[in-house]
């Protein structure tokens, strides 16, 4: 007789199955299954809203307004004979819907009762949009 116990006999072999061949059936099965759905093109027609903003601002004139180291002006390069002169131009500029942009260059040797005098005036007649110009020719 021969024991159950003995180790060299194949009484208690485990039977197992062998995968691999269903897996690659499995694989074939997905492959055709994506192959064979068609392609969906997701395009969807949206009517975008029309935007009713203001139309972007237009650039402001831009006006220079040097002075001189005798403390004559220069607007946009053309000489003005007056102080009263430089008030005139500066409240037909005020005047106008769109004020222009008034950029004072005064000169290094100019002196300062002149330029003083300009944005005084600039600012007393209601120009908001004065700035000064060349202010590196200060630092050195």
């Amino acid at each position: 007789m021969i024991p159950i116990d003995d180790p060299d006999t194949d009484a208690d072999v485990m039977a197992e199955i062998n995968t691999t061949p269903l897996v690659d059936v499995l694989l074939v099965l997905l492959v055709m299954l994506v192959i064979s759905i068609p392609v969906q093109l997701h395009a969807v027609n949206l009517e975008m809203p029309s935007t009713q903003a203001p139309p972007p601002p237009v650039e402001p004139r831009i006006v220079r307004l040097d002075v001189t180291p005798g403390g004559a002006f220069l607007w946009d390069g053309q000489a003005l004979g007056s102080r009263e002169e430089l008030e005139a131009r500066l409240r037909e500029a005020a005047a106008l819907p769109d004020q222009p942009e008034i950029h004072l260059r005064p000169d290094r040797r100019a002196k300062y009762e002149s330029v003083a005098a300009a944005l005084a005036a600039a600012q007393r007649l209601g120009l908001a949009k004065i700035g000064l110009v060349g202010a590196e020719q200060f630092s050195r």
